[in-house]
């Protein structure tokens, strides 16, 4: 039997009990109805506010722990590593001029260096400049550990010339950034740490349009980056010797 019922039926024997007319019992028992009904609707908004407390709770300690990883962020940013200040004080005249940029963000650092800096038209030998700027690099990066040094070669979308030891722009920009590597592995910059890629004339920074567009696109990047993967040492098996001819 409910509370509810056994209220009723204990309310009702005690007006009989005390000589209460019908009509007195019925208006008694309604207003026992409408309170037990006030206190269950009271109950249930209670329970909702605190649920809802609850979530408020929860969500001010989500927007709490989001501005902290929001500031931590930002102050990454903000903070320039070692190698970008020496590097930026090193290049200044360079960086000024407007011949290379540096940037850093999420702690990958990029310097990017027009192709005229460094290489005379259609060549990969790096000239008196180029080894200039390479040699204040190869400072800035002496003694890095457990990072890559990954050198990226770009070009224009000319053509490269019949009379030139280069069989298209992939040769050109891929042989650069190796040049580039070589110079910077003989400036003692661990070899392992290195790498060279060359992506022609298909990662274009500017339209080709123009004489400024194309500049802009004949380039190197020096990008340095954490060092998250190295790839495993593989034994190779003895090489099987070929059969006899019959």
């Amino acid at each position: 039997m409910s509370i509810r019922r056994t209220g009723g039926i204990s309310l009702a024997l005690l007006l009989m009990g005390c000589g209460v007319s019908k009509d007195e019992f019925a208006a008694a028992q309604r207003d026992s109805a409408n309170n037990l009904k006030r206190y269950e609707d009271e109950a249930k908004k209670a329970a909702a506010l605190e649920k809802k407390n609850a979530e408020l709770q929860a969500q001010n300690e989500a927007l709490a722990k989001s501005t902290a990883q929001l500031s931590e962020e930002k102050g990454a940013l903000e903070a320039k590593s070692k190698q970008y200040e020496e590097l930026a004080q090193s290049l200044k005249s360079e960086i000024a001029s407007g011949e290379i940029e540096l940037s850093e963000l999420k702690g990958k650092m990029t310097v990017k260096l027009k192709d005229r800096i460094l290489f005379a038209s259609g060549s990969a030998a790096i000239n008196k400049e180029g080894r200039k700027v390479l040699d204040s690099v190869a400072r800035a990066f002496k003694g890095l550990e457990g990072k890559n040094v990954i050198v990226a070669g770009y070009t224009d979308d000319v053509r490269v010339g019949r009379k030139l030891p280069f069989k298209d722009n992939w040769d050109l920009s891929t042989a650069r950034a190796v040049s580039v590597v070589r110079y910077l592995q003989g400036h003692e910059i661990d070899p392992r740490m290195l790498g060279a890629a060359g992506f022609s004339k298909y990662r274009p920074r500017a339209s080709n349009d123009t004489a400024e567009g194309k500049s802009q696109n004949r380039r190197i990047e020096i990008v340095l980056t954490a060092a998250d993967y190295t790839p495993p040492v593989v034994e190779m098996p003895p090489a099987t010797p070929a059969e006899p001819a019959r």
